[in-house]
Parts: C-alpha cells; sequence; structure tokens
C-alpha cells in the first residue's frame, strides 16, 4: 500500500503523472493528473485519492468503494467521465473527467440570486437528479457543493460516495454507518435508515433552491442528530418571510420539494424542472401565500407521526421465504494462511451455484486499532480497514462470482461474535457461513468459541465448515456453475 506523500507533483502511478495538488477535501485529495501510457481520453484529468490515515474515518474507503463501483456505469451530460480506478493495495484513486465550470457552492455565496437565475440554475440541477435517476442511482449527497454549473448552464454531480444504485450493493447501508450527506441538506426518510427512496435527492434539491432564493438553509446548520431529525416534523420559514420579492408560485415549488412526507413532494425531479420552466401551470396550495411556519396543532401532528416512523426501523420484518438468498461468509481475514480458508471458499462456492439470485456477503470483524492511533498507517482505523479490505478482495477473488453479487465489510470489533450476529441480523441475513475451531483449538471448550455462540444465538441458518481429510488437488479442483 503506498502512502499519500508519494504522489508529489511528477510521480507516476498506472500511467498518470500528478501535475499538482488541487484540493484537500474531508475524506479525498485531488490531483490533477495527464495520461503518459496509454490513449489519450481527450479531456483534462483529475485523480482523487481517499484519505487513509491517522483521525480518518473509514467511511472514507467504503465511500471510495462505493463511488468506484458506481460512477463507471453512469453516463450523459450530468456526471464526469470515467477513466480509470486504482488498486486498493496500492493507492486507491478515481482518475475522471475535471470538470470545466462554475461550483454551484461559489455561486450560492452571492445568494440570494435575482429570481430567473435561481429558476436557470434550479431547472438544470432538477435536469441532473432526473438524469442520474434514470440510471437507478440516488446521489444522497446533493448540495452546491457537489454541483458544478458548465458554461452551457449544463449541472453535472460530483462525488458518490453516498450514493445508492439498485443493482448493486449499499455498502454503507448494509453495515448501517450513518451515510446521509451533508446535514443541511438530508431528508427526513435517510434520518430514520432509508436509502431505497430518489425522493430524498427531491428534498435535498428543494434546500438547494431554498439557499439561492433566500441565501439561508432552510433548517440551519444542526451539528447532532437530534437537531437534523427535527426536520421529520417541523417546516422551515416560508422563503418569502426572507425575501418578500420571492414569487407565490416559487415559494410553492420549494415548499413542495422540501414535505417530510415523501408523498406530498415532487415525485419526480422531472416534475420540478417542468414547474420552473413554466411558472404559470404551478397549481398554487396554501403553501404558496404561506408568511409563518406551520401551527402548533399541524406541527405537533407531524411530530406525534415522525415518532412512529423512527420506531419502524426497529419492528420486526415479517419472516419470508427469500427468492434471493442472502449469503453471510465470516472471514479471518486476521490469519490469511489458516487452513479453514480453502474449505470456506469451496463451501460458499457451492451455495452460490444452487441460486442465480444471491446475495454474498464477505465480513471480517477485526480488532479495533488503538486510541490515539499511534504508530504507522497501518494501525490507524482507515488503515486497517484498507488492509483487510484488501485481503478480503484476495479471497473471494478465486471464486469468480459476478461482482454486483457480492459485497466485502471490515468490522471493527472487540466481540467477533456478537458484532457478526448483529450485522446478520440487521442485513436480513438468510445463511451464516463460517469456519469450525482449528484442529490445534480443540483443547478450548466449544461453548467458548465465534462458531459455537454464533451458531447458539443467530436468527437464520448456520453452517459450521469443519476442515476435512481432503486433498489440496480436491480443493483446486474447477467447480462450474451459473451465477
Amino acid at each position: 500500500m503506498s502512502s499519500l506523500e508519494s504522489l508529489a507533483p511528477g510521480s507516476e502511478i498506472d500511467g498518470f503523472r500528478v501535475i499538482n495538488r488541487l484540493h484537500i477535501g474531508g475524506t479525498a485529495h485531488l490531483f490533477s493528473v495527464e495520461v503518459i501510457k496509454g490513449p489519450d481520453p481527450g479531456f483534462p484529468l483529475v485523480m482523487k485519492v481517499p484519505r487513509v490515515g491517522h483521525d480518518q474515518p473509514t467511511e472514507s474507503i467504503l465511500g471510495f468503494e462505493t463511488e468506484a463501483m458506481i460512477l463507471p456505469a453512469l453516463k450523459g451530460a450530468h456526471v464526469p467521465r470515467f477513466v480509470a480506478a486504482g488498486d486498493l493495495a496500492r493507492v486507491p484513486y478515481l482518475t475522471m473527467e475535471w470538470l470545466q465550470g462554475t461550483g454551484l457552492a461559489a455561486i450560492a455565496t452571492t445568494a440570494p440570486l435575482p429570481e430567473a437565475r435561481v429558476l436557470k440554475l434550479g431547472a438544470s440541477v432538477a435536469d441532473a437528479v432526473h438524469a442520474l435517476h434514470q440510471q437507478n442511482t440516488i446521489h444522497h449527497d446533493l448540495k452546491p457543493d457537489n454541483i458544478i454549473i458548465r458554461e452551457d448552464e449544463t449541472a453535472v454531480l460530483l462525488d458518490f460516495g453516498f450514493a445508492h444504485h439498485a443493482h448493486f450493493p449499499d455498502f454503507l447501508a448494509e453495515e448501517k454507518r450513518f451515510a446521509s450527506g451533508s446535514a443541511p441538506y438530508v431528508s427526513p426518510e435517510q434520518l430514520t435508515g432509508s436509502r431505497a427512496d430518489p425522493r430524498s435527492d427531491i428534498f435535498a434539491l428543494g434546500v438547494v433552491l431554498y439557499e439561492l432564493a433566500t441565501g439561508k438553509l432552510p433548517f440551519g446548520v444542526p451539528d447532532t442528530l437530534n437537531a437534523m431529525k427535527n426536520r421529520l416534523w417541523a417546516s422551515p420559514a416560508p422563503p418569502r418571510t426572507r425575501v418578500p420579492s420571492i414569487p407565490p408560485w416559487l415559494q410553492e415549488v420549494i415548499l413542495r420539494c422540501l414535505e417530510p412526507d415523501p408523498a406530498a413532494r415532487y415525485q419526480s425531479a422531472a416534475h420540478v424542472a417542468l414547474d420552473l420552466r413554466n411558472p404559470e401551470q404551478v397549481l398554487l396550495t396554501a403553501r404558496a401565500n404561506r408568511t409563518e411556519r406551520a401551527g402548533f396543532m399541524t406541527q405537533f401532528g407531524l411530530w406525534w407521526r415522525s415518532r412512529g416512523e423512527r420506531h419502524a426501523l426497529n419492528r420486526n420484518p415479517q419472516v419470508l421465504i427469500s427468492e434471493s438468498p442472502v449469503i453471510m461468509v465470516a472471514v479471518d481475514t486476521s490469519h490469511p494462511d489458516d487452513e479453514r480458508h480453502q474449505a470456506l471458499q469451496w463451501t460458499a462456492r457451492q451455495m452460490a451455484s444452487l441460486n442465480l439470485e444471491f446475495r454474498l456477503i464477505c465480513v471480517s470483524a477485526i480488532r479495533a486499532a488503538s486510541i490515539g492511533e499511534s504508530g504507522g498507517v497501518a494501525d490507524t482505523s482507515s488503515g486497517l480497514q484498507l488492509v483487510h479490505k484488501v485481503r478480503l478482495r484476495n479471497w473471494i477473488e478465486p471464486l469468480r462470482l459476478p461482482a454486483h453479487r457480492v459485497s466485502l465489510h471490515v468490522l471493527e470489533s472487540g466481540d467477533p461474535a456478537a458484532t457478526l450476529l448483529e450485522f446478520a441480523k440487521s442485513n436480513n441475513v438468510d445463511l451464516i457461513v463460517l469456519g469450525a475451531p482449528a484442529p490445534n483449538e480443540t483443547s478450548l471448550a466449544w461453548w467458548r468459541s465465534v462458531a459455537s455462540t454464533v451458531t447458539a444465538n443467530a436468527h437464520c441458518s448456520v453452517h459450521v465448515v469443519r476442515v476435512p481429510s481432503r486433498s489440496r488437488e480436491d480443493w483446486n479442483r474447477p467447480d462450474n456453475f451459473a451465477a
């Protein structure tokens, strides 16, 4: 794993030469690069490298994996063109089109903007969101910082580290990490754990429109999760109380986007763009002429309903026979040479062959990084995440499974059994596969092993793999199966 410092101006990696560092963000570094080997794509390039090391969150690695998976699948004028991705084991990076234009964040600093400018920018961003949704992707981090406006006024969306694609694994959701973008723009349903509703981006679009039209954020900048959850029931100050010159129809559009209930919002970003371009067609309701926040009884009713929504995720789901089984394999990446690995791989391959719609989740529970993250990069939380994620990838590679059927997760824990059980339950796993104690561990009581604890307490079936008397040639024999 190469260090980030190796990417100094003039350094070369995978056929790219670093020109200079452009930006140091919260989760990644950006470098301008040029092609020195291979075909020239014909447009300027930027290389994005996740931050790894001391005090860096493990979400930076998960976000990198998410973006590296989703960005190549996206097409069109509203996303940067993907060029290449780096190897996690060396330097993880994404090389993509360096967009020419003006950041919407810079434009927003001059807000409130003239009405015509709000309409044009808002419709352009709505077009970009709609194009993304048509490609089965929800952005989940829509904000001015992640939007570029080209010279022709086309909006381009950036940073897909929080995104959700309907046909790809959702790493952040599977690990139940809070992954909802920037606090001022997060939708109410994201705060209750939902990542599968494209109308979350409609809510964020409403926040952007409110900001451009008034120069303010409708819910401020909350600094705690509880403060963010106020938007489950609290209504913002109507835009016209901030800027009286805002026309009623524009307030109608903005407040409709910001409805706490997704069903009360616009159901498509294309409809938002249509109304912004055709104000005379906007159907006005009580929202249009609202001059103050919703009354006490209205907000109390929303608060009461939100209580049920917050607790909905804690209810036991209906038990159904799964037509698309979720198989979780516990892999001990701390001991990559353990003889149980081949047996686990063989078992996982056989089980995957039994169903064409399987999902295979490989999980490694590792020790947590030391408090204070002393030592080298490999001893930090993000460094450990990267090292063990690479080992998981190497573990799964011989199985030759379709990438969209597999996801890999490294979980820091002081209690591996409890962590595996919680992860399996929260992700509706149908079958857990893990290794039995090794022969040299037979002196330990069975009930003390991870396998025993998981078997005794799992909510689903458990398959414990013991290393049989089988030759290496048997393990390496190819098995053909459809996936």
